[in-house]
């Protein structure tokens, strides 16, 4: 089992910044890909950003040149810088990991940003 905890959520205003974190911890070897999914209000969860072990990252198109993904494999942590948000980046950010192609999720922390 993986275990995965965020933080880093919050109020900001449009134009702000947030880092997103989350931390791993359980049977962490071989955790491929580490990533952020989003959920808003009537919404289905949506990818965010990802990151697989190899290095590949993948966003959505909604956060391109916004948001950066990054992994400390010391810490067993992974990031989500989130820059010049939109009102419309404000929902649930749940941290997400594979392991063996299994998959696991974190509780979600709200980021609402304010117009």
């Amino acid at each position: 089992q993986v275990q995965l905890v965020e933080s880093g959520g919050g109020l900001v205003q449009a134009g702000g910044s947030l880092r997103l974190s989350c931390v791993a911890s359980g049977s962490i070897s071989n955790i491929n890909i580490m990533g952020w999914y989003r959920q808003s209000p009537g919404n289905e969860r949506e990818l965010v950003a990802t990151l697989a072990r190899g290095g590949a990252a993948n966003f959505a198109d909604a956060v391109k040149g916004r948001f950066t993904i990054s992994r400390d494999y010391a810490k067993n942590t992974v990031y989500l810088q989130m820059n010049s948000l939109k009102p419309e980046d404000t929902a649930v950010y749940y941290c997400n990991a594979e392991r063996f192609y299994r998959y696991y999720w974190g509780q979600g922390t709200q980021v609402t940003v304010s117009s």
